[in-house]
């Protein structure tokens, strides 16, 4: 028994509420380890000679990483505090128990040898998202490139490659003109990059949050916008830039203007009067994000700084009736701030959801306390390595999203943005070397696997691009542009994700991975799933005939290089 790999401690990853008298209770053991896990539980209040309250549940492996098994079994508990310990069986029939984060070789009788839970706390913990969002599929908006109410020069709006500086006029009125195009593809929520008043085209600096960029547009146009979005079934979230500001921004201009007598010392982290560098990436005497010195960083743990910014969140959520935000850079905030930001938020909006930027795994985050999901780039870098690069096999891509079904709270499961670009990264397709094989697999692993799917505009008719700002070219509105192909595909996934709604609300019965021939399969009573990420045909004559879902034709008993398929088994 590989007791190295074995744990499990009592906090809200481990051990935790689904829904008040209903709890889950997890365990990481090593990976094919063990062949028996059982979960001893019992009242901590009354004593087993006077009543037996105990109980014994039987746990089941649920995932897998490249190292781990993850246990998981639920409990219906009505009790002040309860007591559990685990019973492991491995391979060879050894039996050991695992109590209190210790060994034994036989069950604990003394009840403070065993791990707690009261019930009442972590019921009051209990992570608590917006239904509404599970499974939702997000589609991003990068306003000044994807439509303009304007008249601009077709030659201007499909530059390519594009600069940072490219004038493409797109504004809040173009967006609401081509809501009809997002509601036709079939997404549920538009996500926009800031919008507010900022001198780049990106507006990651702002100047002035309360304040639509004017050339976007104004706040009637940002009211109009999600109206008209919400009459048509579309939620829209903003992106809030709170980790930093623009050097113009009212508090960083003070600071520079008048050293020895602002009040806004405190709202930065400075060291002495700012300079601003002359030279990109030079440290400058102040934090900023990446050492830009154009995006000072700001101080969220004075407190009336961390009211400005909550107060900002709270007022478009007032005024525009939007659906909740996205927070750029929101790995490099305080848990302090952000417990804060989410207490004041959902006490007024609790269907609000809140979305965090980070690259990276991130369970401090996930807790219950500060965000409701995160941008799940893990997602996007195992897809990209099994299709677009090819240096992952099946089993690897498999084993990624393992390590977080194992290791997050269920809450979040449904609410990761799985992304295959942003427009922080090359295109998907262009990533794909132009392959758009390759580009409807990895949005078939987007689309017909649970989490929110993040479509990143113009993917779905072609549009490509390298790094920023390359990935931030004029959406493709020309018809004789666009690959129809691609978007019917795009709307097929689609459609079918919504009528199948068992591929993103139950476990299959079945998942296999086969490294040789590239194949994943997942299997359900009455469907199979076939990923295939290799570049040669693969014959599987026993699926032959079978109703192909996502074409609508029937299976031809071989798939192609990076096909994806859905049959109906019955």
């Amino acid at each position: 028994m590989d007791r190295g790999a074995i744990a499990h401690m009592p906090d809200s990853r481990y051990c935790y509420c689904i829904e008040p008298g209903r709890f889950l209770f997890r365990l990481q053991t090593g990976r094919d380890d063990l062949i028996d896990v059982k979960l001893h539980a019992q009242d901590k209040y009354l004593p087993v000679r006077f009543v037996d309250t105990r109980t014994v549940t039987q746990m089941h492996r649920v995932a897998q990483d490249d190292c781990h098994d993850y246990y998981e079994a639920e409990l219906t508990i009505d009790v002040v505090c309860l007591r559990y310990f685990f019973q492991l069986t491995d391979k060879a029939g050894n039996v050991q128990y695992y109590s209190n984060c210790r060994f034994l070789p036989e069950a604990p009788q003394d009840i403070d040898r065993m791990y707690d839970l009261p019930q009442n706390l972590r019921e009051v913990e209990r992570f608590i998202v917006p239904q509404w969002a599970k499974n939702k599929i997000v589609y991003q908006v990068f306003p000044s490139r994807f439509a303009t109410s304007q008249n601009v020069d077709p030659k201007l709006w499909y530059k390519a490659p594009i600069r940072h500086d490219t004038d493409l006029k797109g504004d809040l009125k173009g967006i609401t003109a081509h809501l009809d195009h997002l509601v036709d593809l079939g997404v549920d929520i538009l996500y926009m990059t800031p919008i507010f008043r900022s001198n780049s085209t990106h507006k990651y600096d702002t100047i002035d949050y309360y304040t639509i960029d004017p050339s976007f547009g104004t706040t009637e146009d940002l009211i109009d916008l999600v109206e008209k979005a919400h009459a048509l079934g579309l939620r829209v979230i903003l992106d809030g830039v709170f980790n930093h500001t623009a050097p113009e921004f009212f508090a960083f201009k003070d600071l520079e203007d008048n050293w020895e007598d602002t009040p806004y010392r405190d709202w930065y982290y400075t060291d002495g009067k700012p300079k601003r560098p002359r030279i990109p990436l030079k440290k400058p005497n102040y934090k900023c994000f990446s050492y830009f010195g154009g995006m000072p960083k700001v101080n969220l743990e004075n407190q009336e700084t961390a009211r400005y910014f909550i107060d900002v969140a709270l007022y478009w959520l007032r005024t525009a009736k939007i659906d909740g935000w996205r927070l750029d850079v929101g790995d490099e905030v305080s848990h302090y701030f952000w417990r804060k930001f989410r207490t004041a938020v959902k006490a007024e909006f609790p269907e609000a959801l809140i979305v965090g930027e980070v690259w990276h795994y991130a369970a401090d985050f996930l807790q219950g306390d500060t965000w409701d999901s995160v941008m799940n780039y893990p997602f996007l870098n195992a897809a990209m390595d099994l299709v677009a690069e090819g240096t992952l096999p099946a089993s690897g891509f498999l084993n990624e999203l393992g390590f977080l079904r194992g290791n997050l709270n269920h809450a979040c499961h449904s609410l990761l943005w799985n992304l295959l670009g942003s427009h922080d990264t090359p295109r998907a397709l262009h990533r794909c070397g132009g392959d758009k094989r390759k580009l409807k697999l990895m949005a078939a692993l987007q689309l017909l696997l649970p989490g929110m799917p993040f479509i990143y505009y113009g993917d779905e008719v072609g549009l490509t691009g390298g790094r920023d700002p390359d990935c931030r070219r004029g959406m493709l509105w020309d018809q004789e542009k666009q690959d129809k192909d691609l978007l019917q595909y795009y709307r097929r996934l689609i459609r079918l994700r919504k009528a199948l709604p068992f591929l993103t609300q139950d476990p299959p019965q079945e998942v296999i991975a086969d490294d040789e021939t590239g194949l994943i399969s997942l299997h359900w009573p009455t469907h199979t799933v076939l990923f295939h990420s290799h570049p040669t045909p693969l014959p599987l004559p026993r699926y032959a005939g079978l109703q192909d879902e996502l074409t609508e034709d029937p299976f031809p008993g071989t798939l192609d290089a990076y096909q994806a398929v859905v049959l109906k088994i019955r």
